[in-house]
């Protein structure tokens, strides 16, 4: 499935709080639910101090799902094993501009294959870091927590980074945020310009997750 054009507001339910050991139907369970793009946290242990999994994982999850698989690339060398994760299935690839030395290649390179492109930017980072770039993705995501584990707080100084690239790349990319987003913080980043609300423990821990999805919609469009 395609990154869904804006400008609806998505969730995009994080696997990280998943149960990896029914990661297929923790999946299908969400898709159920009416989600349309699942986030997909991939982790070296170098770029950030955590392991997750890797583009054979995606392969095998691939099998079971439609969804957009919007993967999240934090890891060191991204160039070097950007084809595993196309091969593996990926519809959107997201890379961090800190851990890249030529993002206008990376974008070209992930365009070619023809997937939708996205540029990442952790709490120290500032806007300016992608301005230039921004224009050039079909999606730009924002940390706002530090990248690497989830269940963190919400960084509300990261949020106004939303603000400030909605003003650089108007209404036709999405902006995506990843980081402590739960009924009370979708609201603040979705009147910031934010579209595609990235939930990890938000939904996946919850007893009734259509429930956990449907609360965070709605205080998002309720700004």
């Amino acid at each position: 499935m395609r990154l869904p054009v804006t400008p609806s507001i998505e969730i995009a339910p994080s696997v990280l709080s998943a149960d990896f050991a029914r990661l297929a139907d923790e999946v299908r369970q969400i898709e159920d639910y009416g989600i349309k793009i699942v986030h997909l946290d991939v982790m070296d242990g170098h770029f950030v101090p955590n392991l997750t999994f890797g583009a054979p994982i995606i392969a095998k999850l691939r099998k079971y799902s439609p969804l957009c698989f919007d993967t999240h690339l934090m890891i060191t060398g991204a160039e070097k094993y950007l084809d595993d994760f196309i091969d593996a299935g990926s519809d959107h690839i997201t890379f961090h501009v800190e851990a890249v030395d030529d993002p206008y290649l990376l974008i070209e390179r992930i365009h070619a294959a023809g997937l939708t492109a996205g540029v990442c930017i952790k709490p120290a980072t500032p806007v300016e870091a992608i301005a230039k770039i921004a224009p050039l993705c079909d999606m730009i995501l924002v940390m706002t927590v530090e990248p690497g584990f989830g269940g963190q707080s919400f960084m509300h100084d990261c949020a106004d980074k939303c603000h400030q690239l909605r003003k650089i790349v108007g209404s036709d990319i999405r902006i995506e945020v990843d980081g402590g987003i739960d009924p009370t913080t979708a609201p603040i980043v979705a009147q910031l310009g934010a579209d595609t609300l990235v939930a990890g423990s938000a939904v996946f821990s919850k007893p009734d997750r259509q429930a956990a999805i449907n609360d965070i919609l709605a205080a998002a469009n309720n700004i």
